[in-house]
């Protein structure tokens, strides 16, 4: 099956032609049928009176006639011909049309209608609203010059249009069925890449934080477990709960269901700088008025925010500010995680912080980063600030 794109242009489309004999037979008769109302030629060449000359050349004519009409239409609806070839084998038809109407009388002039409808069926819109009518001013103008034609032309002039027409809009049809089916397509294709990526981002946030944990309580359970037998098997006892933890929310980002919580967020944010030996200033609740959306963006990007500052920054000091901000655009909640690391090296973002921003844009948040609280020879610190709409009618997905 083809369809022509907006600029005219073919576009051929991978259904191809009619595959197997059954099919090829099915298409074959769905285009011959309308042979059918040949009739007239048919039975002027039979008993309507011709000499042995105009017998030879009415049948040679119909018989190359209809060999042009069935190749043109079978031809182009398996495999989209040029349209130079269509135009050619188009003009073909109205020239052998005209020449066996204007000699052998008024029965042959419904040839036109099948000139009409092939342009109608091969042609896209724009062409076939000047060339169906002009098949139609080709038939009447043939017509006048024949007295007895008249009143054939007056009952072939509509069913020509109609029919010229009629193909038209079934060809824009299939058209615009095709594009739809490709289009559906595609979005099923373009949802497939969003969960995979949104697989993968939550996944990331997931082991990424869990597994930083889960290395720095071995560490500390590896160097107490000399001296402090008793504290180090309570490290591993905070080992085991982080790791079912993120058993559990591997499997409930795989299911689709897991939804981190901001205070939640908070608390393990204060367990994760405290393993990792450095001071925690993190507030101790969240508004709970926040919408849920905003809320699990705010608790992905804390999450992210303190994975970093625990793996990269060789920070000793993180604070943790969560504020509500009044402005032109409405209320924003406003989160702040601030550290005297080493600050940000001037590589791109990572995995991390591109999916944040992504995660921020469905709820129409923004995300920006800066210098810390650092100073000297340590560096200059890293501070990542999440802003949100406090405003649950202004998020969206």
């Amino acid at each position: 099956m083809s369809h022509e794109d907006g600029d005219g242009g073919v576009i051929v489309l991978r259904d191809g032609p009619p595959g197997g004999r059954r099919q090829f037979v099915v298409k074959l008769l769905w285009i011959g049928v309308w042979l059918a109302f040949m009739s007239a030629p048919v039975k002027d060449l039979l008993d309507g009176g011709l000499s042995s000359h105009e017998r030879v050349l009415g049948g040679t004519g119909l018989a190359v006639f209809v060999a042009l009409y069935l190749v043109l239409l079978f031809r182009h609806t398996s495999r989209a011909l040029s349209r130079r070839r269509v135009l050619a084998t188009l003009g073909l038809l109205g020239a052998v049309a005209s020449v066996l109407s204007l000699t052998l009388g008024a029965p042959w002039f419904v040839l036109f209608v099948y000139v009409s409808v092939s342009a109608g069926a091969t042609l896209p819109i724009r062409w076939s609203r000047l060339l169906v009518p002009l098949a139609g001013a080709v038939m009447v103008g043939a017509g006048l010059t024949l007295h007895d034609a008249r009143s054939t032309i007056t009952a072939l002039l509509f069913p020509a249009l109609l029919g010229g027409f009629a193909m038209a809009g079934v060809r824009q049809l299939v058209r615009t069925t095709v594009q739809l089916r490709e289009a559906r397509a595609t979005v099923a294709g373009l949802a497939a890449n969003e969960e995979r990526l949104r697989l993968a981002r939550d996944l990331h946030d997931l082991l990424g934080h869990s597994l930083s944990l889960i290395t720095l309580k071995s560490e500390l359970a590896g160097r107490m477990l000399p001296e402090h037998p008793d504290r180090a098997a309570e490290q591993v006892a905070d080992i085991e709960r982080v790791s079912r933890q993120a058993l559990m929310d591997v499997r409930d980002a795989v299911s689709g269901y897991r939804r981190p919580t901001l205070p939640g967020e908070l608390a393990g944010a204060r367990t994760a700088l405290a393993a990792a030996g450095i001071t925690a200033d993190v507030p101790a609740d969240a508004p709970g008025e926040l919408p849920e959306q905003a809320g699990e963006a705010l608790a992905w990007g804390l999450r992210e925010a303190v994975t970093n500052v625990v793996r990269h920054s060789g920070a000793r000091r993180c604070e943790v500010r969560l504020v509500r901000r009044e402005t032109l655009d409405g209320p924003l909640l406003e989160l702040t995680v601030t550290d005297d690391g080493l600050g940000a090296p001037g590589s791109p973002p990572g995995n991390g912080l591109t999916g944040l921003a992504e995660r921020l844009t469905h709820v129409r948040g923004s995300l920006t980063t800066g210098p810390g609280i650092g100073t000297g020879a340590r560096g200059r610190g890293f501070a990542l600030t999440l802003r949100v709409p406090a405003d649950g009618e202004r998020t969206h997905v």
